[in-house]
């Protein structure tokens, strides 16, 4: 276990932004894990839990207390069932499992973090969510004092949400365990219609898996999704707004809003989010209350690649930033009457 004080937390951020923490713990152990968060509590001292940093954006100030860096590793793969640490690397794990001809996280390639951060946000792209493989969240359980196994029916999952978001200072996860498929080095029946164009085939279809997350990457980097150190485009969070989801009230006033704005014949993204609710696309939004791809004349800036990634051109701050990204909801809001929310969590800033 390596400890730091009044270390930097930017580098370990894909924003690369933040000032630093009065004390840095990196564990590479549960038991690590475990010892400093029980510490942390006991004194009293607020604690930051740091996976991969892709989903982070920290104040200018920094983080006062402890800032526990998860550095566990630990790839199993028993028939179709895989059990992943949490600080297991999500994108190279995703690659293990097609290597070894397993189907159900392909189309999650590329997507930057750690494998402990994936039920908290229940990370999804491209047609798939890990909550529809995930069998159980092994967790450190603050209030209860003790490690506990959460089967997915308890985990609490929704679109880009889980108890484990809602209750971010109780659990942190140590490890997470996925059910897989066998289909002879096919994918998944493909859900995303951009996938299935890109491949040529329909919804529905299955192609081989490797094949299925080489389009999935070729679509990310297409799009400044894939962490490339040299290109400014991918020193983001990826998408920093979730998809609104409105009631079907919400969304008859809002296609008023837009009929008005955009003319009588347009008609906005809309997909089924359950019982009396539909999702719309944040990026089709931010694009049509004029912010596009580029954006902004500051070192924070949209990205050049896709509307929904704000980004840092390598000397913003957080308050930069968070500028541009209140700019960004705010005239969403005051074109179509839709709140935008960031899907990146905010430590010691909020917008």
């Amino acid at each position: 276990m390596q400890e730091l004080h009044d270390a930097p937390l930017a580098p370990l951020t894909t924003f690369r932004l933040g000032g630093p923490a009065t004390r840095l713990v990196t564990a590479t152990t549960d038991d690590e894990v475990i010892a400093t968060v029980r510490a942390a509590d006991e004194a009293g001292t607020p604690l930051l839990i740091i996976g991969g940093g892709s989903n982070l954006v920290i104040g200018d100030k920094g983080f006062d207390g402890t800032a526990l860096r998860i550095a566990t590793r630990g790839f199993a793969l028993d028939g179709t069932a895989l059990t992943l640490a949490a600080g297991e690397n999500w994108s190279d794990a995703v690659a293990r499992t097609v290597e070894a001809g397993l189907a159900g996280v392909e189309c999650l390639a590329g997507i930057p973090g750690s494998a402990g951060a994936t039920p908290i946000q229940n990370v999804g792209a491209y047609g798939q969510e890990v909550s529809a493989t995930i069998t159980e969240v092994v967790a450190y359980d603050r209030r209860a004092g003790e490690t506990v196994t959460l089967p997915n029916e308890e985990c609490g999952f929704s679109y880009r949400h889980s108890r484990f978001k809602e209750h971010p200072d109780r659990f942190v996860v140590l490890g997470v365990r996925f059910a897989l498929e066998d289909a002879d080095g096919l994918s998944a029946p493909l859900k995303y219609a951009e996938t299935a164009r890109a491949l040529g085939v329909e919804a529905g279809d299955r192609v081989p898996a490797a094949v299925a997350r080489q389009t999935v990457l070729a679509l990310r980097a297409g799009k400044g999704m894939v962490l490339d150190p040299e290109d400014h485009d991918t020193w983001s969070a990826g998408s920093f707004f979730t998809n609104p989801i409105l009631t079907e009230a919400e969304h008859a006033v809002f296609l008023r809003r837009v009929q008005d704005r955009l003319g009588p014949d347009t008609a906005p993204p809309a997909f089924p989010a359950g019982e009396g609710l539909v999702k719309t696309s944040a990026a089709w939004l931010i694009d049509r209350a004029g912010f596009t791809k580029g954006y902004g004349s500051g070192p924070a800036r949209i990205s050049t690649k896709h509307t929904l990634a704000l980004t840092n051109r390598g000397r913003a701050t957080t308050e930069d930033l968070l500028a541009l990204a209140r700019e960004v909801r705010d005239g969403v809001h005051a074109a179509f009457g839709v709140t935008l929310v960031n899907e990146p969590v905010t430590v010691g800033v909020s917008l």
